[in-house]
């Protein structure tokens, strides 16, 4: 799951969760969860704008969080996407019942 910074930004995202060694990781660092493959579970990012802040959360349960690079706009991307280490000749992703609120 990826955010990303408006066209031309310094930085092309803000937020980047991928799988290495079956660990759920902020870009290729910090694990946010274990033992990812072979399950669902529930994920939840909030991206404050106001604060500059994003949080991860797995099955209700905070898991992350960080302080982002602010940007005028932002959009959101979700999927499989081949890592240049750490690849697997079967990569899979399934996600059901997406929804995006945002603030009124």
């Amino acid at each position: 799951m990826q955010i990303h910074n408006e066209e031309g930004a310094e930085h092309s995202t803000v937020l980047m969760l991928h799988v290495y060694d079956g660990v759920l990781r902020f870009y290729s660092g910090q694990a946010v969860e274990g033992n990812i493959y072979d399950r669902w579970f529930r994920l939840n990012v909030v991206h404050d704008v106001d604060r500059s802040t994003v949080s991860v959360y797995i099955d209700g349960q905070k898991r992350f969080a960080t302080s982002v690079t602010p940007s005028r706009s932002y959009y959101f991307k979700f999927g499989v996407y081949m890592q240049h280490h750490d690849w697997s000749p079967c990569m899979e992703s399934r996600w059901t019942n997406v929804t995006v609120y945002t603030k009124p």
